[in-house]
């Protein structure tokens, strides 16, 4: 495989959902924990916000792995400006689905792309509708356990599909990696694909 320059490519992110958009690329990479804080100034907007933390994981890897290209992502969710991270447990999970139902949202996901004489940092967002779900369906979805490590306290994939009026934009990218910029990036730094 040719990595251009580089030699290897990393995601920065042991993200379950992220490794298997990854993996649907076909090129050998390696999975590594950013171990970085994902904290950022209060009242830094979620759009700014999630690059800033793309790159901040993007960059503690690279400083590991010097020769490689390393992919960095963040993702918050918005709405009405105020954004929501990942909830700490199924209380927080059951108040942000419960603040969203029945609403449209945007949700912002920022990637980093990093190797030697290389830096890319872009943001995408979608906008996506919830149902208007009765209380008892949020206690059932919470009960899944799919809102666990991620943003608004919902997953687009698995059954997290039954909680949504309408979604729109990069469905890759609301589950976690915009593939289609993410692509378009790794071709710009020298990838080959084929």
């Amino acid at each position: 495989m040719n990595f251009g320059p580089f030699d290897e490519l990393v995601l920065a992110s042991t993200s379950s959902a992220r490794r298997a958009l990854m993996e649907g690329l076909g090129l050998p990479f390696r999975a590594v924990a950013p171990e970085v804080e994902e904290i950022v100034a209060p009242g830094t907007p979620a759009s700014h916000a999630v690059a800033l933390l793309a790159e901040r994981k993007a960059r503690a890897v690279y400083a590991r792995f010097p020769r490689a290209l390393i992919i960095g992502s963040d993702q918050l969710v918005s709405l009405q400006g105020q954004p929501l991270g990942k909830p700490p447990d199924a209380a927080a999970a059951r108040a942000q689905l419960a603040s969203l139902r029945g609403k449209t949202h945007d949700i912002f996901t920022g990637v980093s792309i990093i190797g030697p004489g290389f830096v890319v940092t872009e943001v995408d967002s979608a906008r996506l509708t919830v149902l208007p779900l009765t209380d008892a369906e949020v206690d059932g979805y919470v009960a899944t356990g799919e809102w666990q490590g991620c943003a608004g306290g919902y997953r687009v994939e698995g059954r997290g599909q039954a909680i949504f009026q309408r979604i729109e934009g990069d469905r890759s990218a609301i589950q976690g990696l915009p593939m289609q910029r993410v692509t378009r990036i790794l071709r710009e730094a020298g990838v080959q694909f084929f």
